[in-house]
């Protein structure tokens, strides 16, 4: 059974660890290969050559550090296709989303070749009489990013390029669900000039968590996960001196207003809930509509579209066109969604498209589950409160706007919201008065590019900062300010005891 590694000082290292999880091709339910969890003693190496490697880089100027990022862009587009397979073999998604995944990634590796220009800092010249001022931007240390398995490639691309570019070494622990593509990234860095020691990769469970956590030597982690882990890595991490910046769960909200296009705006919901069956944490689960007639006629058009998903393998058989989605992560993750749609039609909200106990021809053992519609879903429910992370939309009726805004406003997640309108004033309202980290007008999920940040609001994201764009530089540096004057002989100086002031 083929093993996967660590990846430390350079190269992949055997772990010696006795717990070892299997990994599964979710589209057949089959073991494709095994990883092991790193011991302890494999974590403080890893943290040891990461400190050990920390002077050197540090000390490199950003330029041959961008140089350095640039090369692996270069080996990054080269090997797309090799890394979008690796991708949907482990994770399921189909092949066109793997792509989008690394391209969404990429771009953060391309903000982060400009790091000269980003870490120029400030001065200013005759602050004081004879007295200059100007700011540096200098690395933390460690840095440590800890993964989870929907987006094996992009999420640790929303750090580690920053983080790198900025002077500081790295440990990625990446999901032990789809570990893989850890390995080849850290392979590609090395091919691209990255010295031994500045990145490296340890696979764990939350005991490895916590040794990350804990330990002194480590300056700064950046977590994407679970709400209930984003919680506790933000209050064990502060706790041991770390900045942290955690990104937790979502159940994120479109509003559709009565003048909205219906189909265009049916077919922006198909994509946005049901794509990578839904296990995005942008993923729009509720579609809030105003008033009964906007609901019927978004059923009427939503119902049949759903009905007519396709999901199957990430990759097509010769000849035959991809899937819509395809399967979810694992068999547990599946009984999780299989429940919540049980829980809903418990609770009373109506299943118009039930996706439970389908599976394509070919792919009984797969994971999989087909899109599933419920109206009628109310406030009290669980499949409101809750993110279900899997191919389930439901539709929410409110009276009007404000009952609309309330609903969405009180809800603790805040992710990502979205509107649907041709009303230009609506929109700015709703986009001023909506509380929520980020925001689509007619855009179903409103990723922000690169050179923006990526951050929700409330029990969605925990810590000062937002992940990549000028946050992330902010994040992964600390700002030095020095004051500069040069004395001048002709001119006497005296003892001053009071308060400065310039």
């Amino acid at each position: 059974m083929e093993t996967v590694y660590n990846f430390i000082n350079g190269k992949q290292v055997a772990s010696k660890g006795t717990k070892v999880w299997p990994i599964y091709n979710p589209a057949t339910g089959q073991q494709i290969r095994q990883v092991i969890m790193s011991t302890a003693d494999e974590v403080n190496e890893a943290i040891e050559v990461a400190q050990a490697a920390f002077p050197a880089w540090s000390h490199t100027s950003p330029l041959r550090r961008a140089r350095i990022i640039f090369k692996f862009k270069e080996l990054l587009e080269r090997d797309f296709d090799s890394l979008a397979r690796l991708i949907t073999e482990e994770h399921g998604k189909v092949y066109s989303d793997s792509i989008g995944e690394l391209t969404r990634g990429l771009e953060v590796v391309e903000f982060a070749c400009g790091i000269p220009h980003l870490l120029k800092g400030e001065f200013s010249e005759q602050a004081g009489r004879g007295i200059d001022i100007h700011s540096t931007m200098q690395p933390l240390g460690i840095t440590v990013g800890i993964t989870p398995f929907n987006f094996p490639a992009m999420v640790p691309m929303w750090m580690f390029p920053v983080a790198l570019a900025c002077g500081n070494t790295f440990i990625l622990k990446p999901a032990k669900a789809d570990p893989s593509l850890s390995i080849r990234i850290a392979e590609l860095l090395k091919e691209a000039g990255l010295p031994d020691g500045v990145f490296n990769v340890v696979h764990g469970d939350r005991n490895d968590n916590e040794i990350l956590l804990r330990d002194d030597r480590i300056k700064a982690v950046s977590f994407v996960g679970s709400t209930t882990a984003a919680a506790h890595v933000h209050k064990v991490g502060s706790e041991f001196g770390k900045r942290v910046q955690a990104l937790g769960a979502a159940k994120n909200h479109a509003l559709v207003m009565p003048d909205a296009n219906i189909e265009t705006t049916a077919n922006a919901l198909l994509g946005a809930a049901f794509g990578a069956a839904g296990e995005r944490c942008m993923a729009l689960a509720l579609a809030v509509t105003i008033d009964d007639e906007t609901a019927d006629k978004l059923v009427a058009a939503l119902k049949p579209k759903v009905e007519a998903l396709r999901y199957g393998p990430g990759i097509p058989k010769d000849g035959e066109k991809e899937m819509d989605f395809g399967p979810l992560i694992s068999q547990q993750h599946l009984n999780n969604v299989t429940g919540y749609v049980d829980k809903g039609v418990e609770e009373g909200a109506t299943l118009l498209v039930d996706g439970r106990g389908k599976k394509p021809k070919g792919y009984e053992d797969g994971y999989f589950i087909g899109g599933t519609l419920f109206d009628h879903v109310t406030p009290d429910m669980t499949i409101y409160k809750e993110e279900i992370f899997g191919p389930v939309l439901g539709i929410v009726r409110a009276k009007n706007i404000e009952e609309a805004m309330k609903l969405i406003n009180e809800h603790p997640y805040g992710n990502g919201t979205a509107i649907f309108t041709h009303d230009g004033g609506a929109a700015r309202e709703f986009a001023y008065q909506v509380q929520a980290g980020m925001v689509g007008i007619n855009v179903p999920i409103p990723v922000p590019m690169a050179f923006h940040c990526f951050g929700g609001w409330k029990h969605s994201a925990y810590g000062a900062l937002n992940v990549y764009g000028p946050d992330g530089v902010r994040f992964y540096t600390k700002m030095k300010t020095v004051t500069t004057r040069w004395p001048d002989h002709r001119v006497g100086n005296q003892a001053a005891f009071s308060m400065p002031t310039l």
